[in-house]
């Protein structure tokens, strides 16, 4: 191989000098043309699925939110009508044997009852009462009420047991000539039903309300009252005393050796405005100042030698415009030579422009012979307070 051959130069890529036309031409495509509107950046092509997951996860987690409020409300309003159904089935029960209570005390002071009589209606009573036991068991209670419903069962048992008491033990005092003694053994019958009372009041009434409270179960019942019902068997108390009890021996005694006629009945003692004080007479015109919570207040004595029980009262305003005004209520129970009060509440406006007229009337009792003090008339002119 010989020098010249070593000498060869393999740069077949030279760069050629640049003419005038090719930097010329160069200068014109570098030369900026017009500047235009800017595009907006387009989003990455690789930024739309995650977009769409995105939403998706958050639409989806709506929806989860959404029914977990739902499905709470659901079970806040289920279980708000499993109380209110199984409270609705309580007062059916409660109310019948209220009913049993009340006949059982007209049944024990009305007057001219013989012994057979009291006893066969007082162990109809007990049979009564052993159905609402009965029905109160077929009722299926919410867990948390569990004790609370075997209150109600308890408190119903006692009714029986003292109804059945009272019935046995009038027949056991039948030939029994100590009043007293006699008396003590339906007092301590009726000691049962006054705990039946108890029972409902403090181990079902008052602890069911607390457990409605903390389960947000709130409302009244179909009739607008309270939710957990009362029951009371004895709408007195003073019907369970020995008092009371000695007043029913004496009662049949009297009825059993043929007395027709009670000496009993009531009177009226007097009639007063409230909340002034004032007490109206039946011989002089009184000027009665009224006002939105004007009320009457009558106060009676039982002036026999037997207890009443649920006597109506009546009083009517007569108005010469604008018709009469009546007002009803009832005395719930009263001993003999005792005195009580009945009160007429919310009493509508009555007509300023002319004297009116108050009339008071106590309905006799069975047996009542003497009337002439059951009524009075009071002359009154009502003037704006």
């Amino acid at each position: 191989m010989s020098e010249h051959d070593v000498d060869i130069d393999f740069d077949f890529f030279e760069e050629e000098p640049p003419t005038e036309e090719s930097s010329r031409a160069e200068r014109v495509i570098r030369r900026p043309g017009p500047r235009g509107p800017r595009r907006p950046p387009r989003t990455p092509q690789n930024l739309t699925p995650l977009l769409r997951l995105v939403g998706l996860v958050a639409f989806a987690i709506l929806i989860i939110v959404l029914l977990v409020f739902w499905i709470k409300s659901c079970q806040a309003s289920s279980k708000a009508s499993t109380y209110k159904n199984y409270m609705a089935k309580i007062s059916e029960v409660a109310s019948s044997s209220q009913q049993i209570g009340r006949q059982l005390s007209s049944t024990l002071l009305a007057p001219g009852l013989k012994r057979a009589d009291l006893e066969s209606k007082i162990s109809g009573l007990a049979r009564q009462e052993q159905l609402d036991v009965e029905r109160g068991r077929s009722i299926t209670p919410p867990g948390p009420l569990r004790d609370e419903h075997q209150a109600v069962i308890q408190a119903l048992q006692f009714r029986v047991s003292g109804l059945t008491g009272l019935s046995d033990a009038l027949a056991a005092t039948a030939s029994t000539k100590n009043a007293s003694k006699a008396a003590g053994s339906l007092a301590s019958q009726m000691q049962r039903l006054l705990a039946s009372d108890v029972i409902w009041a403090d181990a079902f009434k008052a602890p069911a309300e607390a457990e409605l409270r903390r389960q947000g179960v709130t409302g009244t019942n179909d009739q607008g009252g309270p939710l957990v019902p009362d029951s009371r068997f004895l709408q007195n108390s003073e019907l369970a005393s020995l008092s009371a009890m000695t007043t029913v021996v004496q009662r049949l005694k009297g009825a059993s050796a043929g007395t027709k006629n009670c000496p009993c009945g009531t009177s009226l003692i007097s009639t007063k405005v409230l909340p002034a004080g004032t007490e109206l007479s039946t011989s002089s015109q009184t000027t009665v100042n009224f006002r939105a919570d004007t009320q009457f207040q009558v106060t009676i004595k039982n002036s026999g030698n037997v207890q009443v029980f649920s006597v109506p009262v009546k009083l009517t305003i007569e108005q010469a415009q604008g018709g009469n005004i009546v007002k009803r209520t009832k005395i719930p129970f009263l001993n003999p030579g005792d005195e009580t009060t009945v009160t007429f509440r919310n009493i509508p406006q009555p007509n300023f422009a002319a004297p009116a007229t108050i009339k008071v009337e106590i309905s006799p009792v069975a047996g009542e012979t003497n009337t002439g003090n059951n009524s009075a008339d009071y002359s009154v002119l009502f003037s704006v307070a």
